[in-house]
């Protein structure tokens, strides 16, 4: 993947993080301004919904900072490269995951790691 293509990607994925983080932290913010005539008040949600919620932005927030370490990588010259053993990064990796920075079998042992 050419770092022109990847750029692009990656910002696009920025932009959809962005927006996903910004309905979410926005859902039933102003009682005032609803569509629905089904109570939006904070303290209505059941805990598991206000849980799930609270995760789906953590992800949100840790992905947008994998995205951005890949830009940053991109300006640095050494985007698609491994950050733990210096080799290529696959290019289908890539493609599917443009803000990898480590290669799949890297990658499979900080998961293993982190369990």
């Amino acid at each position: 993947m050419d770092t022109t293509q990847a750029r692009s990607s990656l910002e696009q994925l920025l932009r959809e993080l962005d927006s996903t983080t910004a309905t979410l932290e926005g859902e039933g913010a102003e009682e005032s301004s609803e569509l629905s005539h089904v109570s939006q008040h904070p303290g209505d949600n059941d805990a598991a919904d206000v849980d799930r919620e609270h995760m789906l932005l953590e992800a949100n927030d840790a992905q947008r900072v994998e995205v951005q370490a890949a830009l940053d990588r991109i300006d640095a010259g050494t985007y698609g490269t491994c950050i733990d053993c210096g080799k290529p990064i696959e290019e289908a990796r890539l493609e599917f995951r443009p803000e990898a920075s480590r290669c799949l079998a890297d990658q499979e042992k900080a998961e293993a790691a982190a369990s």
